[in-house]
């Protein structure tokens, strides 16, 4: 068990460092240059373009700046704004609740739906329950997540009134968001857990549990839903991930305020050290969430656990 945590967390600090030296070199060959935006036009002459490059650091070769972001890096500094000079590890700590807040209830829509009803399916193979899930399913999975967004403020907020369309004050306005983002999880999962279940429902000990006249429901959702778990917990850790990534236009359709819009915005005006922070910030998060994935195997399959 030690031995494997100790290898899952090399693994993830190699995958931190590979995300920072590939985001380095991305934005380090876009075409383009950081100081476009800092400099009024009228008075960018090359002595003052060259004086401010020297001053950030880019009129060095790559490796020496890789060095240096390094460093910072190491030091808890992940850069300044170009724009206005703020630190970005803060800018990115002040809005990344709000972000984990619609990812968590994002997170929670996801499984709920996508358990509930992949259980359902299985269980009632070829029935009308089974139908409609997959047809739920398949819609989630195939919506753009801005469509849907629209769709929800124009039946919920703008017809009915019911929720709020845009902002990130309060619990009201994190529920359209959160249904927005959470449908295309919800979709992924219940053909997931619909696999699973009907593949684990096949095996063999689950007819040697029925032949001893254990109750159907406790063969169900007590021994098959458990062994069908494991793709479905990876699949909720994948989803984390994309659900980080998905803010960037969700927080944009509903102008709620985290890192998506911190990051959207910072890509407009090429705002580099901001990108690259928020980036290397998501991918810190989301290698400690496969980790914690990873962990949990061990307490949701003892054969796993003996495994390691």
């Amino acid at each position: 068990m030690l031995w494997m945590v100790t290898r899952r967390l090399l693994t993830s600090l190699l995958v931190i460092i590979g995300s920072l030296v590939l985001v380095f070199t991305i934005l380090y060959v876009l075409p383009g240059d950081p100081t476009d935006n800092m400099v009024d036009p009228s008075m960018a002459t090359p002595e003052v373009i060259a004086n401010l490059r020297h001053q950030l650091g880019v009129d060095q070769p790559f490796h020496i700046q890789l060095l240096h972001y390094f460093g910072s890096i190491l030091q808890g500094d992940f850069g300044k704004s170009l724009l206005n000079s703020d630190p970005v590890l803060p800018k990115i700590a002040e809005s990344f609740p709000a972000t984990l807040a619609l990812t968590g209830a994002s997170v929670l829509v996801s499984v709920t739906v996508g358990l509930l009803l992949g259980v359902l399916s299985a269980i009632h193979r070829n029935g009308a329950i089974d139908i409609i899930a997959r047809v739920i399913g398949l819609f989630g999975i195939s919506m753009p997540t801005f469509w849907s967004g629209i769709l929800l403020i124009l039946i919920f907020s703008i017809t009915l009134g019911w929720f709020p369309a845009m902002g990130s004050d309060g619990w009201r306005t994190l529920v359209l968001p959160a249904l927005a983002l959470g449908t295309v999880g919800s979709g992924f999962i219940i053909r997931m857990v619909r696999n699973s279940m009907l593949e684990v429902i096949s095996e063999q000990f689950i007819v040697t549990l029925r032949s001893k006249g254990l109750a159907e429901r406790a063969v169900m959702y007590r021994h098959a839903l458990r062994n069908a778990l494991i793709p479905a917990v990876t699949m909720t850790g994948m989803l984390i991930g994309d659900m980080l990534a998905g803010t960037v236009v969700v927080e944009t359709v509903f102008s709620r305020q985290g890192i998506g819009r911190i990051i959207s915005d910072a890509i407009m005006a090429k705002d580099l050290p901001v990108v690259q922070g928020v980036i290397l910030f998501s991918a810190i998060i989301y290698t400690l969430v496969n980790l914690l994935v990873d962990l949990s195997y061990t307490l949701i399959d003892p054969r796993v656990r003996r495994s390691t």
